[in-house]
């Protein structure tokens, strides 16, 4: 099914402002990893998360300049729409590891569990890598599903973390690849 799909590096070309305005970024969250003491416990939580068009232009616009300034994106697309993407910093940080960030990573609902997310998580690691990286950070999602889906990927919680990321996102949990 997955196979029709093409992965491109975005560019302003094939990446605008309205590019995600058919993008469903939805996800029904029912329970949430917290740090409690010094254990993680997973907490009910139940809420749906939705962008709204307005939401949904504004991060294509955030992307779209971003692109063109200081991140990498690659986007997968079915036809000309685009279904899935993925932006890594091109800023090196960490003291014993050189991280970059994934900062954005996203699969529009209707697409999910077809490999896409897999394939544009490798495509970040391949540009992390080339940017002199040795892991790849991330500022994850807390709900059950997201942290299920990064942990199948291999990541872990991150040995060192970014002060910055973390205080932006209090409930995001800190995540790390090794590449």
């Amino acid at each position: 099914m997955g196979m029709h799909y093409q992965y491109k590096r975005l560019d302003s070309n094939n990446f605008t402002a309205h590019s995600l305005d058919a993008f469903v970024r939805h996800q029904t969250v029912t329970a949430c990893w917290r740090k409690i003491g010094k254990d993680w416990k997973l907490v009910p939580n139940v809420y749906e998360e939705n962008w709204s068009q307005a939401q949904c232009r504004e991060i294509a616009e955030d992307v779209a300049h971003s692109i063109s300034l200081d991140q990498t994106g690659f986007g997968a697309f079915d036809g000309e729409r685009i279904i899935g993407f993925a932006t890594v910093s091109h800023r090196v940080f960490g003291a014993a590891a050189r991280y970059v960030q994934l900062v954005c990573f996203q699969i529009s609902e209707e697409y999910r569990r077809q490999g896409i997310g897999r394939r544009l998580f490798s495509l970040a690691c391949e540009e992390a890598r080339r940017l002199g990286a040795d892991k790849l950070y991330i500022s994850a999602h807390s709900s059950k599903e997201s942290q299920a889906a990064y942990r199948a990927l291999g990541c872990s919680f991150a040995e060192e973390i970014n002060a910055e990321l973390a205080a932006a996102e209090p409930f995001d949990v800190q995540m790390e690849y090794k590449l």
